[in-house]
């Protein structure tokens, strides 16, 4: 296979000498960190001869804090001092964790340990002290380094982390933060979906169109992806960052809970322990077809069809996903060569039959769902790293919202459009509104909405300093670029006088989840009524444009360059415009525009020739001949 390096991390190893990388998958149920030994890519064993680290953490009394199984084994005895799931806190805001479910075994504050304000981000109370989801990832992070460090001899020289194709700005760096918490050297965040498609595309060595269905413990992604010469290209991406086997957990946790006759109110260890019952359950169902189940005194028994039945709806919102991501790449289920599972939860036999009956074929699982992210990873890592450097790796994510800025009229203008490859740089030329405008603010978002009010706000910057020009006459170009770890840049320049201003955009805690999947679904539903919209937002602009420019030469001109009846005429029509640029109907606006446009006419002119003549007062010809 064909490999291009897509960065340079560092010079390349003297021969002989490798560096030490790892490939993480920070999951939200168990987390792995694997390496390429002998160039085989293979995960990394703890003490116990085992892969997966529960991605748990527990703060005792003493301050001691404990990672993994150890940690697990106190989540119902202490629950309010064991984090489980933190992946799914990661980027959010306080409110935005009322989605993951109507109750948390967390006592929830938006306070850091010292009492300082964490920007919204969600903090756990511990006996420790106020810990936020990245402190906690950090921990995780530490274990798996540690248990990498042991392995290879030495410190790393760098690591590849992965995250869900679907995570945001404010989610990405959120892991960045952990990770630099933890003291690891990122050399990238690859979404998992393509970590995926490298282990299989290296071990099947095959071509075409791979869906990666990637459903995890917290999170889902579909990514559609093209394999063709060694070249790993999403197409498109789609998915859901809080929807995963913790749903399905959560939702037979409540038909137990019926079934046992157990209230809504139930305590932190209460709610834990159900979790863990029903979480055990449902493992057990993905071998046998049904198992027994005793909680608080009831006993009973869960066949597996009563199972499918409560996780069906889960299912088939990830399968709505897939024909969203499908229809964006411009593919139907039958254009499919193959369909990767990735991912704990796809080992349910409902998931496999689902999707196997959605893409009419059955999907790959030659490699260990719960592996094959990390070992993706780490196979970049190796490339990234340096130790292979005649080889070559090129890797295509693509963002999944569009990104740009707010226009007059509170209009969104896209500069970087969704499923654009990464990484990229984008610039487009605005201008100014006003005459003598000095200064322009710039309102970055994320939407694929044609208003700024259906849009998620990422930053807001101002550019100083512009040079006072009539309206239109300034040139200030913005540039947008996004990394290959999905994070962005934007600035702004004048290009006639160079001032310029930009800003590194860490969006504010806060994004829900739910958001970004109803930007993409209205996206569709409203198209032809945003389009509507838009028309008729640009037309209000020109006429509020045509009716400012008009008000202020009348005001200073017209009673010396028109005659009454003149003069009356344009005041009348300039009433008009004023009454019907508020109007809804654009194609009305538009007609009172050009009436008016046609109506001033001969007042522009006037006012030309009085500017010129103005401006070769006391000039001789020569004088102007000389100035030509």
């Amino acid at each position: 296979m064909v490999l291009l390096q897509i960065s340079e991390p560092g010079q390349s190893p003297e021969p002989h000498q490798r560096r030490r990388a790892v490939g993480i998958d920070l999951g939200t149920t168990n987390s792995l960190v694997a390496t390429v030994r002998s160039g085989t890519p293979e995960t990394l064993l703890d003490n116990e001869q085992q892969h997966l680290l529960p991605s748990v953490v527990h703060y005792g009394t003493a301050g001691e804090v404990t990672v993994g199984r150890s940690a697990y084994a106190q989540s119902s005895s202490d629950p309010l001092n064991t984090l489980i799931s933190v992946k799914r806190f990661m980027g959010r805001g306080v409110e935005d964790i009322k989605t993951l479910g109507s109750q948390l075994p967390y006592e929830i504050v938006a306070r850091d340990a010292d009492g300082s304000s964490s920007k919204g981000m969600p903090n756990f109370k511990t006996v420790a002290g106020n810990i936020s989801p990245v402190a906690a990832s950090a921990e995780i992070l530490r274990v798996l380094v540690e248990r990498a460090e042991l392995a290879l001899d030495g410190a790393l020289d760098g690591a590849v982390i992965t995250v869900p194709a679907y995570f945001d700005e404010a989610q990405r760096q959120a892991t960045k933060d952990a990770a630099t918490l933890a003291g690891v050297k990122v050399l990238r965040l690859l979404n998992e979906p393509t970590a995926a498609a490298v282990a299989y595309g290296l071990d099947q060595g095959g071509e075409g169109v791979i869906a990666v269905y990637d459903l995890g413990g917290g999170t889902f992604d579909i990514s559609i992806l093209r394999l063709s010469h060694g070249v790993f290209e999403v197409l498109s991406t789609g998915g859901d960052s809080a929807l995963g086997g913790d749903d399905f957990d959560r939702a037979l946790a409540q038909w137990i809970a019926e079934q046992a006759g157990l209230g809504e109110d139930l305590g932190p260890s209460e709610q834990r322990q159900l979790l863990m019952e029903a979480r055990k359950a449902k493992e057990v169902l993905s071998e046998q077809t049904q198992v027994n189940i005793s909680v608080a005194g009831w006993s009973g028994v869960l066949g597996r069809d009563q199972l499918d039945a409560l996780i069906d709806p889960l299912i088939d919102k990830t399968l709505r996903s897939c024909k969203r991501a499908l229809r964006d790449a411009g593919l139907n289920p039958n254009d499919v060569a193959s369909v990767v599972m990735v991912g704990g939860s796809t080992r349910t036999p409902r998931v496999r039959g689902k999707v196997a009956e959605a893409f009419g074929q059955d999907p790959l699982v030659n490699i260990d769902p719960d592996r094959v992210v990390a070992i993706g990873a780490a196979i970049q890592a190796d490339v990234l790293v340096g130790n292979k450097p005649g080889d070559e790796m090129l890797l295509l994510d693509v963002i999944p919202l569009s990104l740009g800025i707010e226009t007059m009229g509170g209009l969104m203008e896209k500069i970087i459009h969704r499923n654009t490859t990464i990484p990229v740089a984008k610039a487009q030329d605005f201008t100014t509104f006003k005459d003598g405008q000095t200064a322009m603010s710039i309102h970055v978002l994320q939407g694929e909405r044609e208003l700024i009010s259906d849009c998620r706000s990422l930053a807001r910057f101002e550019l100083r300093g512009i040079p006072a020009m009539v309206a239109g006459a300034a040139k200030i170009r913005v540039s947008f670029q996004v990394d290959a770890d999905g994070l962005l840049n934007v600035s702004a320049k004048e290009l006639t006088s160079g001032i310029e201003a930009h800003i590194e955009v860490k969006p504010s805690y806060g994004l829900n989840d739910d958001d970004v999947t109803r930007m993409l679904k209205e996206s569709y539903t409203h198209a032809r009524e945003d389009m509507q919209l838009r028309a008729l937002r640009e037309q209000q602009v020109d006429a509020d444009r045509m009716y400012e420019d008009l008000l202020a030469a009348l005001n200073e001109d017209g009673r010396q360059l028109l005659n009454d009846d003149e003069y009356h005429c344009l005041e009348v029509a300039l009433k008009d415009l004023d009454k019907i640029r508020q109007s809804e109907n654009h194609r009305e606006i538009a007609r009172h525009i050009e009436m008016v446009s046609k109506t001033s006419e001969e007042f522009a002119a006037r006012r030309m020739n009085a500017s010129i003549r103005k401006a070769l007062a006391g000039h001789s010809l020569d004088d102007v001949e000389k100035d030509v």
